[in-house]
């Protein structure tokens, strides 16, 4: 992998940026009925999602570290995998808009953008090209039928 930033310190960072934003750009608050509720639900939804995807790569009993995909040694396709390639991220990104919405700061859902767009160019991508070495036309034909986020 080229870069080699953990998924995880990638969220800190973008979750520091949005405080960051929010303590400093002086336009873009909101608020409305209901956003507690459903900052709660998102963060819910990404623990969720987070916990489902952990708990099907133990049971098959491959690898969850994002910086060596090539060291899988299944690939899970099932379940949640049926609806996203990346649950783990997509819980990820449920965390950052929850949080863009507790700060109430419109200009945070570009940062939340931004997570996708840095996930998609330096992550995910190398992630794709180790899965496709190890598992060839099994993750082709996955890849092509199942979508990288939702």
């Amino acid at each position: 992998m080229n870069l080699r930033i953990p998924p995880a310190l990638v969220l800190l960072i973008f979750g520091g940026l949005m405080y960051v934003l929010d303590e400093f750009l002086p336009f873009g608050e909101f608020d409305f009925f209901g956003r507690t509720t459903l900052v709660s639900i998102l963060v819910g939804l990404g623990v969720l999602v987070m916990l489902i995807a952990i708990i099907q790569f133990f049971w098959a009993k491959t690898t969850v570290d994002p910086l060596n995909p090539q060291k899988a040694k299944k690939l899970v396709t099932n379940g949640i995998y049926n609806f996203t390639r990346n649950p783990m991220y997509l819980g990820m990104l449920l965390f950052l808009l929850a949080f863009g919405l507790w700060l109430g700061n419109a200009f945070n859902t570009l940062l939340a953008a931004g997570f996708v767009s840095y996930m998609n160019h330096f992550q995910i991508r190398n992630e794709e090209k180790a899965l496709e070495e190890v598992f060839g036309k099994e993750y082709r034909m996955y890849s092509k039928i199942t979508r990288r986020w939702f």
